[in-house]
């Protein structure tokens, strides 16, 4: 490999380290929940802060809510708002929390290329928070997985 090859070669294999590492900044567009981003870093644990503001991930099988199958919501750990029944919730044998349905206009999506891949975030309709991706190999009735970071969520138990 010539000297050029190799010096992009690791120049893209030390960024998506990085971001994997670190995050990427969640997307400049406005939320009806907004603080600054040092109101963000007092309130959230450092996982949270990762996950919720700088659209991280943690580590498959490690979350508190992957294997979770008590009945309640699931809500945004950043703003509280409700985001997922455990009804609708499925064992994905992805690692984390997944679900074939949110709530309605608990979420919002967007296209997410980072990776060079195309895929779909998710992130809460009300502060904005990165909570995962959604794909289409979930079960039925919608065919959908959303695939959510146990740091971006809260468990509220049924009453």
């Amino acid at each position: 490999m010539n000297v050029w090859k190799r010096f992009w070669y690791l120049a893209v294999l030390g960024l998506a380290e990085w971001v994997f590492l670190h995050g990427l900044p969640t997307a400049g567009r406005s939320w009806p929940l907004s603080r600054p981003e040092a109101a963000w870093r007092r309130m959230l644990s450092p996982e949270q802060y990762h996950i919720l503001r700088r659209a991280g991930t943690e580590q498959a099988f490690s979350g508190k809510y992957w294997n979770n199958h008590e009945a309640g919501k699931y809500l945004c750990a950043g703003c509280g708002q409700r985001l997922f029944s455990s009804e609708t919730k499925f064992d994905s044998g992805t690692g984390w929390p997944s679900f074939w349905e949110p709530l309605a206009g608990a979420i919002a999506t967007q296209d997410d290329t980072s990776f060079f891949i195309h895929r779909v975030e998710v992130r809460c309709s009300r502060c904005g928070g990165h909570l995962g991706h959604v794909f289409d190999d979930g079960p039925r009735p919608t065919g959908q997985r959303y695939c959510i970071n146990s740091g971006a969520l809260t468990f509220q138990h049924a009453r």
